[in-house]
């Protein structure tokens, strides 16, 4: 009964998530200027380390060889950063220039992030698909991201906000995510067993990163006052949004993997990989992407959304078709 009950039950890391809101709703401001430590400084510091120890868990020759599976590859990033935007953009004629297209906005920020490296690498492995190709895609899905994800959101903040630097974002990202990542990869042969073995260890400190990261943003809001403009009626709606673009993609996904004629593994690759979207990299971006702006926690609200749903109904998924079902 215990086994069943928690199947149903919020993952660990959401409720973490939930705490970290609730935090952020009593007590604002922890680690702001007046306090003896700056949270900002230590959670950018943080990234940086949280990226090189992803970095130092990828192995460069794995990656390599697995180029050779070109058409699993191209299916799975034309999904993350073409068919996920696209479908989004379809409804931004109806949005456009009303008081709601900053939460379609933060909708479209959803659909132009990477997909996500250790869900989507533990659900292939369950639902016993390809292993080596989900590593791969997860791990360069976060790279293509760093160049796609924010100049995808230019073409419509630069006519929102004169101050959007498209040139300073890449440069904070490059900075923060990519130099990090490389650091990691070219010490890998060293250090990577030793990371491979603490992975327990350093997956608790992404996500301590991230929940530093949720806080810090709620709690800019919340003395903002930010969340006062959004309407019950409004989260509801953005709550039903998300969960339709999540069933509408893993949909198509299925439909693309047949008539490609993928093979059982490649399959299960495809769907698990091409639904995903990162919670990590979308708590890093947009605290680079929408620093200083007032209204930046509002652009994490439909990543967590999507976040606890897919985790919870892939988990499923996972589960039925590692059983063989």
């Amino acid at each position: 009964m215990k086994a069943k009950l928690m199947k149903y039950l919020p993952d660990r890391f959401i409720i973490g998530i939930i705490l970290m809101i609730v935090l952020a709703w009593l007590i604002p401001g922890i680690g702001g200027e007046n306090s003896s430590f700056h949270l900002k400084e230590i959670i950018q510091y943080g990234v940086a380390l949280l990226f090189f120890f992803y970095g130092l868990r990828l192995s460069p020759e794995k990656l390599v060889n697995d180029l050779k599976n070109w058409r699993l590859h191209l299916l799975i990033q034309s999904i993350t950063f073409i068919l996920f935007p696209f479908l989004v953009l379809l409804f931004r004629p109806f949005l456009k220039g009303t008081e709601n297209e900053i939460l379609w906005l933060a909708v479209f920020f959803l659909a132009a992030l990477p997909s996500t490296v250790s869900s989507s690498v533990v659900m292939v492995s369950i639902a016993k698909g390809n292993i080596p190709s989900a590593i791969f895609n997860a791990s360069i899905s976060g790279v293509i991201g760093i160049v796609i994800t924010p100049l995808l959101m230019g073409f419509f903040l630069e006519k929102q906000a004169e101050s959007f630097d498209f040139g300073g974002v890449m440069i904070d990202l490059i900075t923060s995510i990519l130099l990090p990542v490389i650091a990691g990869l070219v010490l890998h042969r060293f250090w990577g067993s030793w990371a491979t073995r603490n992975n327990k260890y350093l997956s608790l400190y992404d996500k301590s990163v991230i929940l530093s990261v949720v806080y810090n943003s709620f709690s800019d809001s919340f003395l903002n006052g930010i969340f006062e403009s959004i309407s019950w009626t409004e989260l509801i709606i953005l709550t039903a949004s998300v969960i339709a673009l999540f069933f509408v993609v893993l949909n198509l996904t299925r439909a693309l993997t047949r008539l490609m004629k993928f093979n059982r593994e490649d399959s299960i690759t495809v769907i698990f990989c091409g639904s995903k979207k990162s919670l990590m990299h979308g708590s890093v971006m947009a605290g680079v992407i929408f620093a200083g702006s007032s209204a930046g926690s509002i652009f994490l609200v439909p990543i967590m959304i999507y976040h606890a749903f897919q985790l919870f109904y892939i988990s499923l998924v996972a589960q039925k078709l590692g059983k063989g079902h």
